[in-house]
C-alpha cells in the first residue's frame, strides 16, 4: 500500500459511529487483507475481528495487530463467523470482487451478522472507474523505489474488468504480479441488495467523506444500518 489511507477512513468511520446511542465496540472487518483497517480501528479502541480468503495475507496481518485479535480465513460470500456485531466494514474495494450474485449473498450474510441498528461501510468502484479503466488500458509508473505497469481489459457489458499488475523492484521480493477481476455494480443494484439483505436506506459518499457521490466519484462510500426484524424498505424500481 502506498497510499495510507486506512487511517482517516477509520477516523471518518469513528465519527459516524460515536452518534450511535447503543454503541459501537465490536467490527467485523471483511476482506481485511494484510490488517491495515484492522490496526486503524483496533488503535482507535474496537474490538475487531477480521476474515480473509487469503493466508498469505492473514499471516502478515497476524504480524500487524498481534495475537489477540480474531483473524479467519474465509471466501465470501459464506460466512460462518461466531457472534454479533455492531458494525462491519469492507475497504478498499473489496466487494467488488465479487460476482453479482455474490455480492447480494455476501450482504445477507453479513446482515445476519450484525444487531439490530448495526452499521455496515463499505465502498466500491463506479462507473467512473470502470470508463477511466477503460479509457486507460495500459498504466505506468514508479512508487516507493518500484516500476509498475497495470493493465485493464475492460467488458462493458459484463461491467468487469480484468486486471494485470506487474511490479518491478530491486530485489526479488519486491518484484512480483498479481491479476485480478472487479466487477461494477449499478447504484441502484446495490441499493436493492442492501434492501433485500434488511438494510435501510443507504447514504453514498465520497471516498469516507461527507461529500454525496456524484457520476465522477471513483470510489464511493456506502453506509446502511440494520432494520429490525418487522421492518422493510424499498430502493428504486
Amino acid at each position: 500500500m502506498v497510499d495510507p489511507c486506512h487511517e482517516g477512513w477509520a477516523a471518518y468511520l469513528d465519527d459516524q459511529w460515536r452518534g450511535d446511542p447503543d454503541g459501537v465496540r465490536t467490527v467485523l472487518d471483511l476482506c481485511c487483507g494484510t490488517g491495515l483497517m484492522t490496526v486503524a480501528l483496533t488503535r482507535l479502541g474496537y474490538q475487531v475481528t477480521g476474515i480473509d480468503a487469503s493466508l498469505p495475507m492473514l499471516a502478515r496481518a497476524r504480524q500487524r495487530v498481534g495475537p489477540d485479535t480474531v483473524l479467519l480465513q474465509q471466501t465470501l460470500p459464506d460466512l460462518a463467523v461466531d457472534g454479533v456485531f455492531d458494525a462491519g466494514v469492507c475497504t478498499f474495494d473489496g466487494l467488488n470482487y465479487l460476482t453479482p450474485e455474490d455480492f447480494g449473498r455476501t450482504l445477507k450474510a453479513v446482515g445476519r451478522r450484525l444487531r439490530p441498528g448495526g452499521w455496515l461501510a463499505f465502498d466500491l468502484h463506479t462507473d467512473a472507474m470502470l470508463a477511466f479503466a477503460a479509457s486507460h488500458p495500459v498504466l505506468s509508473g514508479q512508487a516507493s523505489g518500484k516500476s509498475f505497469t497495470i493493465s485493464n481489459t475492460v467488458d462493458l457489458q459484463a461491467r468487469s474488468c480484468a486486471t494485470q499488475i506487474d511490479i518491478n523492484g530491486p530485489g526479488d521480493r519486491d518484484t512480483f504480479s498479481e491479476r485480478h477481476r472487479q466487477f461494477f455494480f449499478p447504484a441502484a443494484d446495490v441499493g436493492r441488495a442492501l434492501a433485500n439483505a434488511k438494510f435501510g436506506s443507504p447514504a453514498v459518499t465520497d471516498e469516507y467523506t461527507d461529500q454525496a457521490a456524484t457520476p465522477s466519484t471513483l470510489r464511493a462510500t456506502w453506509i446502511s444500518r440494520r432494520l429490525p426484524a418487522a421492518t422493510t424498505v424499498g430502493f428504486g424500481s
